[in-house]
Order: C-alpha cells, then structure tokens, then sequence
C-alpha cells in the first residue's frame, strides 16, 4: 500500500507502460484528481474537464512521479468525471 500524502500537487502520473497520463491537481478522498490542462477535449465541444483516477491504481510514488499499477490506455478506460 502507498502512502498517499506522499503524492505531490502537479506531479506526473504514468501508466506501468510509461505513457503520460496526467498531472495531479491533487488528492480527492480515494481519487486523484487530474488538471483539465492535460484532459483530453470531449466529443461534445464542452472543451477540458478535470477527471479523476482511483487511489487503487497508484503502484508507486517516486518524487514528482505517480507510477500506476494500470498501462496508460487502462488508467484512461478508468477515467472518472466530476459529478
């Protein structure tokens, strides 16, 4: 288990198969939350959207990085909005 107040604002989240997934915003309960600047643009126009990953997913914590127990294409699948 990580400790999860080990995990920095604006550090890099990486999938397990080294693809950027994000930056954090910061830690939301048992998600983190990602800034809208690396949030893909919805297929409806309304532009960035912060989007949340599960706490669950982070394998590791390495400074400024958050390395993900999921490949980046997973951690996206697993995306959250907010509600």
């Amino acid at each position: 288990m990580v400790d999860v107040t080990q995990i920095k604002e604006h550090a890099a989240v990486i999938g397990a198969d080294g693809v950027h997934v994000g930056t954090v915003d910061h830690v939301d309960g048992d998600r983190i939350k990602l800034t809208k600047n690396d949030s893909p643009s919805t297929q409806d126009g309304q532009g960035q959207k912060h989007h949340y990953l599960p706490i669950g997913l982070v394998a590791e914590i390495e400074g400024d990085t958050v390395r993900l127990s999921a490949t980046g294409q997973n951690a996206v699948d697993m995306f959250e909005e907010a509600e």
